[in-house]
């Protein structure tokens, strides 16, 4: 797993602008766009084309930016940290927090310094995301992410959790390329939420009497934290001021959570990728199961460390049957038109539409 190299430090004493890595990423993909390319728009994950879209001309040429640069970090080596780092960066997904602090740049991050600022947030804010998902795979023992074996699986506990650490750690040297203090803090502040909302899951681990307060402020710190970083560090780049895209950004990061804890009741395993009742079987206690369980004595007396695949399954099906899982979602999707109608109006319609695509593929599970 290749970090930042060096030599591209010692290069910028005698060309300062090579200095900034994403630079020659950024700069190939905007003059494509520009030149009428194809190649920037093919990097656009097809679920979030129609966002890139809205947004403007500048966007796929940015993220085609920062799918380029994440790939040069996960670095050609053939070590297996090397290799893990690569899989987990090749893996891919909807690259949606790069995207959200993309279109809160707006306008303005269509060219220049603006532009290469939006691909180092971009790119930390991915690398923050997958190191995330290496350290949960390490504390549940998942064999699986996205249907594909974990690094865990595949390298271990010690490597898997050393991939996760390298991954923080080459999120903030690319921050920090950019010489911003307050795109760091943002940043580190949305991570000690993360670790803090960890602790928070661990500590509630196989309780079933959790709080349905303590449920929701564990996905804010666990998932809108993050979201509400992509759209503080996108504000910085763009001039706005950060408070009410935030505050937009965690209420849909929220809603992604409850949206996915729903699926883990319900989603097919050949979609979801892992079997249903994953979170129960990890004594993860989520809203569908504290709702059902007002409803269902069984649900109320069940003891999850008893669980096994198929019996998680079948108290996945109860669940359901309760009417938990339609509530979740209308809980989720209340979060979301709050979040849209709390907008500020923007004079960027490019931003205003983008981010009303978003809060709307959250609600219709295309995000």
């Amino acid at each position: 797993m290749a970090t930042p190299r060096p030599r591209v430090a010692a290069r910028a004493t005698t060309r300062p602008r090579a200095a900034d890595p994403a630079a020659g990423a950024a700069g190939r993909s905007v003059a494509t766009v520009t030149a009428g390319g194809t190649e920037p728009r093919a990097a656009v994950p097809a679920v979030v084309a129609p966002i890139a879209d809205a947004a403007g001309p500048h966007v796929a040429g940015l993220v085609a930016a920062v799918e380029s640069r994440l790939r040069e970090i996960a670095g050609p080596g053939g070590e297996a940290l090397d290799l893990a780092g690569t899989a987990a960066v090749a893996a891919g997904g909807k690259r949606l927090r790069p995207l959200l602090a993309i279109v809160v740049a707006g306008a303005a991050a269509g060219d220049g310094e603006r532009a290469l600022a939006a691909v180092r947030a971009g790119v930390a804010l991915e690398l923050i995301h997958t190191a995330t998902l290496a350290h949960d795979d390490v504390l549940d023992a998942a064999p699986l992410r996205r249907g594909r074996p974990t690094a865990f699986a595949e390298h271990g506990r010690a490597a898997a959790t050393c991939l996760g650490d390298v991954l923080f750690a080459a999120a903030f040297a690319e921050l920090a390329t950019g010489g911003s203090t307050p795109a760091v803090q943002a940043l580190a502040g949305a991570c000690r939420e993360l670790a803090q909302g960890e602790l928070l899951q661990r500590a509630d681990a196989w309780r079933t009497d959790v709080a349905e307060a303590r449920y929701l402020e564990r996905c804010r710190l666990k998932t809108g934290a993050l979201f509400a970083a992509a759209a503080t560090l996108g504000a910085q780049v763009g001039g706005v001021a950060p408070e009410p895209y935030a505050r937009f950004a965690t209420a849909i990061g929220v809603a992604f959570q409850l949206f996915d804890d729903v699926l883990d009741v319900v989603g097919p395993p050949e979609v979801t990728g892992k079997p249903r009742g994953t979170d129960l079987l990890d004594g993860t206690v989520t809203l569908p199961l504290l709702l059902a369980r007002a409803q269902d004595d069984g649900l109320r007396a069940l003891d999850l460390r008893s669980l096994d695949a198929a019996s998680a399954a079948a108290a996945c099906d109860r669940i359901a049957a309760t009417g938990a899982t339609a509530a979740t979602e209308h809980r989720a999707r209340q979060l979301v038109d709050e979040a849209l109608a709390a907008l500020p109006p923007d004079a960027d319609a490019g931003r205003d539409r983008a981010l009303r695509l978003i809060g709307r593929g959250v609600v219709d599970r295309r995000l």
